[in-house]
């Protein structure tokens, strides 16, 4: 059973910069791909980046990209999420979720474990 751990939320004036990380325990990274999502209030969780586990192949979503990039650090089961740029409305919360049998799979119910979020607050 794998137990995710989501940190690095915060509130942020935009145009600055948060590095969110999700660490894993009971199990490795190394068996999955890991993807993060993130939530507004009234809205679909949106995934927004992922990195595949096979070859480390990377997914933006558009608005993100450029902006956002996703690492991993397997010796430290733990996947970093480097948010710059921030614009107020990449506030939201924000998980990261594992064990897809799909790569980029679209819906949240495909991912068996989930961490329990951070909050990301953008100020103008």
């Amino acid at each position: 059973q794998v137990q995710l751990v989501e940190s690095g939320g915060g509130v942020v004036q935009a145009g600055g910069s948060l590095r969110l990380s999700c660490a894993a325990s009971g199990g490795t990274f190394n068996w999955y791909s890991v993807s993060w999502f993130r939530r507004t209030p009234g809205k679909e969780r949106l995934l927004i980046a992922a990195i595949r586990r096979s070859d480390s192949a990377r997914y933006y979503e558009d608005s993100v990209k450029g902006r956002f990039t996703i690492s991993r650090d397997n010796a430290k089961n733990t996947v970093f999420l480097q948010m710059n740029s921030l614009k107020t409305e990449d506030a939201a919360v924000y998980s990261c979720a594992t064990g897809s049998r799909t790569w980029l799979s679209l819906r949240p119910g495909d991912y068996p474990y989930w961490g329990q979020g951070t909050l990301v607050n953008v100020s103008s």
